[in-house]
């Protein structure tokens, strides 16, 4: 489905609901004006909110958490996540991919299981999304939905569910998350608003920004008709400070280096070394509409619209030390005496300058106008046809957007002669040199530093949507068999990136026009052409990084180190050829449509101390997967036009079948404590890159070298996941609980990740005519796989004001390749307390996670350090109608690691620093 005819669809859908509602307005004028009195589901404060979750939590025949808003508007974190992380068997991580960590969790997972088996929810149905950084638009990630697009502001409550039923939408194999907005007629007054206004202050870029959200109700006398309308702006400044080694080479064992040094043969070495600086400013902004109607006793009637856009221009500058153009591989120079071998890995090496020898080189990457997006429309209805039979629908379509429309990139060789070296000091910072260059200015243009090459994708909108409609019943029948659920659904997802063009250098005529370049000539371009390459069209100004750029995260490397401004670059890069047909990057392209039918029943039973369900769910998959591969231009369906050689659309159709069926049952011991059964066959699909995904490539740094870079696999089958879960749950007081649970799973067609080498038509510096070369793919692979674990939960109030709570998560996860496992934490902990009297409240959260396995990254491994994070609250009820608020984030300034395949390889360290947000909170 086209954006057009989508927009369209959603423009015609808002219409439709507000004809929809007038005229329900005029029928409530007919109906019966004693209308049944609603029970109010607003909770204020920390203690009330937490009875409330507990409640909702015992009440439940499925193991579930509960997380319940303080008051309207107010959930205990700014971050949805962030509240999140305090449930037991959750996971939080800040990255949703390798691009390392930024200083907001964006991603949730449960059980030790990757982000994408763990399906988020709105109000019971799915939500398309975007992500605003451009790794996550074309490379390895799906399905997971990123946090960054869901204000706290929205959330009434989150409902955590580790069991499944089979009225649940499949797509969660080890649970769902779904987040609760707030109804119109469940509001205690007949007209409230309710709002905050504020400033978050970052303390890295040191600066402010402005908070607002506003939420008003209105419900009718009668409680028939009610509308509620919220709307939110949200700014923030980021600064993220690293040190990036990007990837790992062998020194090959018939190389020179090899021969000369034979205890080198097979080591590894770092490819780039950086100093790192990432800026960025976000503004969230959105709204959500809701018209709720209860015409009669026996219906009901509800539309809501949700969108929400997250502008996120940012520039990323990496300063580098450069290993594979120095090593080559075991082609290039080798270090002097004294270097030192630890686990494979050329940990300590320097090397004395040679003349002519390239050691450094600098990449500055601006990205003006990324951002994403998401929105839905639901049209919901409820009938009780009779006493005895209740039946529901909802239709609903949703779309997400990625964007990334410009990147303005210039890539400078430097560092001739100066020599280099480092020293790897494990995970953390590492110390290293480019001799006696000067970091701190450029130079002199086109002698201490020269251009390599101008990269960069352009045009980038990864379009995720969704539409749907499903249908429920609920037949009461009353005594042991309480009640039969059955239902039927049918989506469509369609997810694809249509338009991408990687930008390269362009010689620039005098009407503007992009003319091909002359190799024989000094700057690549014809005589009377603008060359990138001339040091005369070199942007002039510069700027320096922070002056306590990267002081908290050790090491001793490059940090007083020049950058042009994004304005500069984006000046620059008019040298450029942007053409959309002849620069268009066909391995990038894809396209995904997945069709599910799915129908189940379910059998609800209860007795005096006891209730359980036992259902099947039926899913029916339908995919087709369309890439761009290289072909044969005598091919007769090759397409010609690409400078990236001649490439055809390739379309893989699969069909699968899964029955799923799941049981649960919930016993009270007494009337304290309660016993969980559950067991299920759940479902998740591949992330939607994992299937269609672009193919992204990083070239080597020398000639005859290995590149790397990421694909995809049509064939992946859905992922399936036998599980099982036994809980018990002690209420011993008020607001108070211990529990323990086990949990296993079982998961065939695990995605795993392997490496393929393939070859395609590369254009750079090296290869400025173009030549074929090889490239090692980390692309997915289906097996098989197994998590296992336990969780601990306490939480009790201490006296009348103080209350604590602590848990704790135990997950071990294998695969049948021996591959380690995504997303798997053996540890992750969290501790908290609070005070709250009539006046003032308090609380403190302390959040631990061990090192996990992310992924495959530049052909090596990409593990994540153990991490910690420490936040605190204040509130301050000033009157009925104003209270005061103090919400302190990562308060330990926490340092994200990252590291290879061991601890003597590291890959990244950053830090983000501390956010304070400060909101006068009103109602009326």
């Amino acid at each position: 489905m086209t954006t057009t005819l989508r927009k369209t669809l959603l423009s015609a859908s808002i219409l439709a609901a507000l004809s929809f509602t007038g005229a329900a307005v005029a029928q409530e004028a007919a109906a019966d004006a004693s209308a049944t009195d609603l029970d109010t589901v607003v909770v204020r404060g920390i203690r009330a909110a937490e009875a409330a979750s507990l409640a909702a939590k015992r009440d439940e025949v499925t193991r579930v958490e509960v997380i319940s808003s303080e008051d309207i508007g107010k959930m205990p974190d700014k971050n949805v996540a962030d509240s999140l992380a305090r449930v037991s068997g959750v996971n939080i991580s800040a990255a949703s991919a390798n691009e390392g960590a930024f200083d907001e969790n964006d991603r949730v997972s449960m059980r030790g299981t990757p982000p994408s088996f763990t399906q988020t929810l709105i109000d019971g149905h799915s939500v398309a999304t975007g992500d605003w950084f451009v790794l996550n638009q074309t490379g390895t990630v799906g399905r997971s939905v990123s946090y960054s697009l869901l204000p706290a502001e929205l959330v009434d409550q989150v409902m955590v569910r580790k069991s499944s039923e089979a009225k649940l939408v499949e797509g969660g194999a080890v649970g769902n998350i779904d987040i609760i907005t707030r109804n119109p007629l469940n509001f205690d007054t007949g007209f409230s608003v309710f709002g905050s206004v504020g400033a978050v202050y970052a303390d890295k870029p040191e600066k402010w920004a402005p908070q607002l959200s506003v939420l008003g109700n209105w419900k009718n006398d009668a409680g028939t008709f009610g509308v509620t309308v919220q709307a939110f702006s949200e700014e923030r400044h980021l600064r993220r400070d690293g040190q990036e080694l990007l990837g790992y080479e062998q020194i090959a064992a018939d190389s020179a280096i090899a021969a000369s040094n034979p205890d080198l043969a097979g080591v590894y070495y770092p490819t780039l070394i950086g100093s790192a600086l990432f800026e960025q400013e976000r503004k969230r902004t959105g709204g959500k509409l809701t018209f709720q109607l209860r015409p009669t006793d026996n219906t009901e009637f509800e539309a809501n619209y949700f969108r929400s856009d997250l502008k996120a221009d940012n520039y990323n500058r990496n300063y580098m030390l450069w290993g594979a153009r120095i090593l080559g591989q075991g082609n290039g120079q080798a270090p002097d005496p004294g270097y030192v071998v630890r686990n494979g890995t050329l940990v300590s090496a320097n090397f004395t300058g040679v003349e002519g020898q390239q050691y450094g080189i600098y990449d500055e990457i601006s990205r003006p106008g990324s951002k994403s997006s998401t929105e839905f429309l639901t049209l919901d209805g409820k009938w009780n046809a009779t006493d005895s039979l209740t039946l529901s629908f909802q239709a609903g379509t949703s779309e997400g957007h990625g964007k990334t429309p410009t990147q303005d990139v210039a890539e400078w060789d430097l560092g001739f002669g100066t020599g280099a070296g480092w020293q790897l000091n494990g995970v953390g910072a590492a110390d290293w040199n480019l001799g006696s260059l000067n970091t701190s200015v450029p130079g002199v243009a086109g002698v201490d530093y020269r251009l390599d090459w101008i990269f960069g994708f352009q045009d980038i909108d990864v379009e995720d949507s969704e539409d749907w409609l499903k249908l429920d019943g609920e037949y009461y029948v009353g005594g042991t068999l309480s009640t039969i659920e059955f239902g039927v659904r049918d989506a469509r997802h369609e997810r694809g990136l249509d338009r991408i063009t990687a930008q390269g250098p362009g010689c620039i005529d005098s009407a503007g026009n992009v003319v091909p370049f002359d190799w024989s000539q000094p700057y690549w371009c014809p005589v009377g052409t603008q060359s990138p390459a001339d040091p005369a069209n070199f942007p002039v100004d510069y700027r320096n990084y922070p002056g306590d750029f990267a002081n908290g995260i050790g090491g001793n490397f490059p940090r007083d180190i020049w950058y042009h401004s994004m304005r500069d670059l984006a000046e620059y890069n008019r040298l450029t050829n942007r053409d959309p047909v002849e620069r268009f990057f066909f391995p990038g392209a894809y396209a995904l449509e997945e069709r599910s039918t799915a129908a189940y029943t379910q059998f609800n039973f209860e007795g005096d101390n006891w209730s359980g369900n036992i259902g099947v769910r039926y899913v029916r998959t339908e995919e087709e997967v369309t890439n761009y591969v290289n072909t044969d231009a005598t091919d007769p369906d090759a397409i010609t036009t690409s400078a990236f050689g001649p490439f055809k659309q390739v379309v893989t159709k699969n069909t699968y079948n899964d029955w799923l069926p799941s049981a649960n049952f919930r016993y009270s011991l007494n009337d304290d404590m309660v016993l969980r059964f559950a067991a299920s066959r759940t479902l998740t699909r591949p992330d939607f890159s994992a299937l269609s995904g672009a193919i992204s490539l990083s070239p080597p740094a020398t000639e005859g070298g290995v590149g790397t870079g990421t694909g995809g696999n049509p064939n992946l089958e859905p992922i399936i996941s036998t599980n099982l879960d036994g809980t018990f749950e002690w209420y011993y007081a008020e607001r108070a609980l211990l529990s323990a649970s086990l949990f296993s799973m079982n998961i065939d067609n695990y995605v795993s990740l392997g490496i393929v080498r393939q070859q395609f038509l590369t254009i750079d510096n090296l290869h400025p005519d173009g030549v074929l070369i090889d490239y090692d793919l980390s692309v997915p692979v289906g097996t098989g796989a197994k998590v296992k674990g336990i969780e601990l939960a306490w939480e009790a109030p201490i006296g009348e004001y103080f209350g604590a709570f602590a848990n704790y998560t135990y997950a071990d996860g294998e695969t049948d390749d021996g591959s380690p496992m995504l997303g798997t934490s053996k540890n992750t902990y969290n501790l908290g307390a609070y005070f709250e009297n009539d006046l003032f409240s308090a609380r403190v959260n302390y959040t631990y996670r061990s090192e996990f396995y992310s992924g495959l990254d530049r052909a090596s491994a990409f593990y994540q350090d153990e991490i910690d994070s420490l936040s605190a609250s204040l509130g301050w009820k000033i009157s009925d109608n104003f209270s005061l608020s103090l919400d302190a984030l990562n308060l330990n300034n926490p340092k994200t690691k990252y590291y290879a395949e061991n601890r003597d390889r590291p890959r990244s360290i950053y830090e983000n620093g501390r956010q304070y947000y400060l909101n006068l909170r009103f109602n009326y």
